[in-house]
């Protein structure tokens, strides 16, 4: 056959015949690579003849209801909706040394109980994986787990044709590659032709499939960005390397969810599940300390109390300092204008730093006035008193905002012990102190939740 030589996005895919300075599709400058394809004949016929049936109609087609496979791990299970989908393919992505190849070996473990599993392990030989599956303890000796390490796309075909697996795991896609293709592993093309015929190939055969995939410098999936469209769900873990805890999170699901939130504490045993994570994140809050305060924020349905933390100081520049980390910088520049404009302060000189302390990364609107709170409490250097948990919505005019589900937030605070919580006077309907265990203090504004706090 001949080769053609093309020259492909490294972001998005796009091929021109020609370099450009600029994608066209995607707009990224400098992002286009020259690679070898080859146009293969057969593995078009490969591809055709794995759809052997034709168009049904949708009436015709008996009712029933969707089958969930459950993985054994209760935190997995939450973020792909509820268990593994028969035929569904997953994008696993992170860091290196996140926890992206530990976490798919335990769910193999627990599938090959009774399911039949394939791991492919392209980056590990078979000795270095049975040692990290040793790690885990001896109760993830599975008897219906199969371990092969192959790069060869082709060979892995075979090996999927040949065991019939329910179940298959590939470690990761960036090193797989086809024969019939000229460009190296890891290229744009190959990692687009691999990942669609490893999806077709689950979607003909009903096989669960897990790709694992390598993030690049910016965070995000290496490789075109056809790959996130070719799959059913992309998880995402997050969290520092260093740190002992990740959070998985699925940016897309076809089949659930993607608020729901997986929170994990890695061991020397692999990644051990988080059943309570908001006492996780208030383990080590200190203790009468000013700008300490606590919130609660939904993940899907699952509340969380999390500290946020607040530092005022001079600024020794002319230009003062905006940092956040965790919490939207534009929602906290706001709120500090708020807190000019409604309230009085003086913070043009002063630096201002918020954490959320435990690695989270949070978008909820219900931490607008627990952020206020803390700036302020930093500011005035006054403690906030460790019993109280504040929940709003903080508006332009200083005004608290009601929030969403605000009955699952107050539980989780009277279930950890905190005895006041401040909220919008717009929810007091409906939320008696004897109903949650803990005294609700209805505001309306701003500068009436401050005036209580540091007075």
């Amino acid at each position: 056959m001949k080769k053609s030589v093309v020259f492909s996005c490294s972001s998005c895919g796009f091929q021109s015949p020609k370099w450009l300075g600029k994608c066209p599709d995607c707009g990224k400058w400098n992002s286009f690579i020259e690679e070898d394809y080859q146009a293969c004949q057969s593995q078009d016929k490969q591809k055709s003849s794995l759809y052997k049936e034709g168009p049904v109609l949708l009436k015709e087609l008996e009712k029933g209801t969707e089958k969930r496979i459950k993985t054994g791990i209760a935190e997995f299970d939450r973020v792909l909706g509820g268990g593994l989908v028969a035929g569904s393919v997953v994008l696993i992505g992170g860091d290196p040394g996140i926890g992206k190849s530990t976490i798919a070996l335990q769910v193999c473990c627990g599938l090959a109980v009774d399911k039949k599993v394939l791991y492919v392990s392209a980056e590990e030989s078979v000795v270095q994986s049975s040692l990290r599956a040793a790690r885990l303890g001896e109760k993830f000796k599975a008897d219906k787990l199969y371990i092969v390490n192959q790069t060869d796309l082709s060979l892995i075909v075979e090996y999927i044709n040949k065991i019939k697996p329910d179940v298959v795991v590939v470690d990761s896609v960036q090193v797989i590659f086809d024969p019939n293709i000229g460009s190296a592993s890891g290229s744009v093309a190959q990692v687009r032709e691999c990942a669609g015929m490893l999806t077709q190939i689950a979607k003909a055969k009903e096989i669960s499939l897990f790709i694992i995939g390598h993030v690049t410098k910016d965070g995000s999936i290496a490789g075109p960005r056809v790959l996130e469209h070719i799959v059913d769900t992309v998880l995402y873990f997050e969290g520092d390397r260093f740190s002992a805890y990740r959070i998985l999170r699925a940016v897309k699901n076809r089949f659930g969810s993607t608020n729901e939130i997986g929170v994990f504490e890695m061991t020397n045993e692999g990644l051990k599940q988080v059943a309570n994570p908001s006492e996780i994140f208030l383990a080590e809050k200190p203790k009468a300390v000013a700008g300490s305060v606590v919130t609660s924020v939904l993940e899907g349905t699952r509340p969380l109390l999390v500290e946020i933390q607040a530092l005022v100081s001079k600024s020794s520049f002319g230009y003062a300092l905006r940092r956040s980390q965790g919490f939207d910088a534009n929602r906290l520049n706001i709120i500090i204008a708020v807190l000019e404009k409604k309230i009085g302060f003086h913070l043009e000189l002063e630096d201002i730093f918020i954490n959320v302390a435990g690695g989270m990364e949070i978008d909820d609107a219900a931490a607008d006035l627990a952020v206020a709170v803390a700036i302020a409490s930093s500011f005035k250097d006054k403690v906030v008193p460790e019993d109280a948990i504040f929940l709003g919505e903080v508006g332009l005019s200083g005004e608290v905002r009601s929030i969403a589900q605000v009955a699952s937030r107050i539980n989780e605070a009277s279930r950890l012990g905190f005895k006041r919580c401040f909220i919008s006077s717009n929810m007091k309907k409906g939320t008696n102190s004897g109903k949650f265990g803990l005294e609700i203090i209805p505001v309306s504004s701003l500068k009436q939740v401050l005036d209580i706090i540091l007075k």
